[in-house]
């Protein structure tokens, strides 16, 4: 994937990390790359390498904290045949297999601290000792490291190495949480949409109120959670125009599916603009009387809700107010569910789904 793939969007801080990776790229120090799970740390190790000196080389990844702790020394600087049970030949490491190019430790901070000493020693005299040989092998590898961890905290609770951090803390390079750039959300989608369309479809898009909601949805998971719900989108909704209302709740990550409940629920919490909430004008009043229907329906069910001393179950409640809704635009349309569901601006088949979930009966 390319830089330009690799850090999307005109935020100040898809700007900030761009500039950075152009400017450290074709330095030979160490990079470390922090960030929460899930922030292109990776894509950005790539795209260093791509744009280095080295980019000829092999981009070689290990993550630190995937490969067992009896494992990682031959993971990392590889074995001779017979140095230990079950080395049956000679396994070239990952340093190795970077001489000339890039090496990426992925989740360094879950290194354990006996390799965290070897590591120190490989990045300061620049040669590795397989496991089970008596002759070092010279690397001329360059290394770029990531990790979700506070490495400063790990330092003073004893689970890392200061004098490692600081070998590899040359060029430090942060990957900032999606929240924190909700205007890059619109080019995020698009280009995931464009990504993940089926071959010869046209890819999905969202409408103003569902592109609102996932901006103010925190991103728990960052770009990979947003880039898998985008997958899970083009494949079970192909081309399709989305709408908040029009997803299954099962379909959602928790929080989106909450905002999704409180804002179907609420409509008079709308999103569009103030200046777009305006009072029609005498000749479009028959026409604004129509459209308010629905919120007619909603502010009926509702009534004016109190939180009781003792709280309440918001999941609980909601559900009774979709049912209470669903009822009574069952019985408004005379149980015609194509209609209920106009009614309620949901799909058809969500509609049938939620009949069938609160045991609700449609007239044949």
């Amino acid at each position: 994937m390319s830089l330009a793939h690799s850090f999307i969007g005109n935020s100040p801080a898809a700007q900030a990390v761009r500039a950075m990776i152009a400017r450290v790229a074709t330095s030979q120090a160490t990079v470390l790359i922090t960030g929460e799970s899930g922030t292109g740390k990776e894509l950005v190790a790539r795209a260093l390498h791509e744009q280095s000196d080295r980019r000829g080389g092999n981009f070689v990844p290990i993550n630190c904290g995937a490969i067992p702790k009896d494992l990682i020394e031959s993971e990392l600087f590889g074995h001779r045949k017979g140095s230990f049970t079950g080395a049956m030949s000679d396994r070239i490491g990952r340093f190795e297999l970077a001489h000339g190019g890039t090496l990426f430790l992925d989740e360094i901070g879950d290194l354990p601290l006996d390799m965290q000493v070897k590591l120190l020693r490989v990045l300061q005299e620049r040669q590795v000792d397989p496991v089970g040989s008596a002759k070092p092998v010279p690397i001329d590898v360059r290394v770029v490291a990531a990790t979700h961890r506070d490495l400063e905290k790990e330092i003073s609770e004893g689970r890392f190495r200061e004098d490692l951090y600081y070998r590899l803390n040359v060029l430090p390079l942060h990957t900032c949480p999606l929240r924190e750039r909700p205007q890059d959300l619109p080019e995020l989608l698009g280009f995931f949409a464009t990504r993940f369309a089926p071959k010869g479809q046209a890819s999905i898009s969202f409408t103003e109120d569902f592109m609102q909601a996932l901006q103010d949805y925190p991103w728990p998971g960052n770009v990979r959670e947003l880039s898998n719900l985008v997958d899970r989108f083009s494949t079970l909704f192909t081309g399709e125009h989305l709408a908040l209302g029009s997803i299954p709740a099962t379909l959602l990550p928790k929080g989106l599916a909450l905002l999704q409940a409180e804002r179907c629920a609420n409509p008079s919490t709308s999103l569009l603009p103030t200046a777009v909430i305006t009072s029609p004008e005498p000749a479009a009043a028959e026409e604004a009387a129509e459209v308010s229907d629905v919120e007619s329906i909603i502010l009926m069910a509702q009534g004016a809700p109190v939180l009781p001393p003792e709280g309440l179950s918001l999941k609980e409640r909601l559900a009774d107010i979709e049912r209470e809704l669903i009822q009574q635009a069952l019985q408004r349309s005379d149980g015609n569910v194509s209609q209920t569901a106009r009614l309620l601006n949901l799909q058809r088949t969500t509609l049938i789904e939620k009949i069938q979930k609160y045991a609700l009966r449609p007239s044949s």
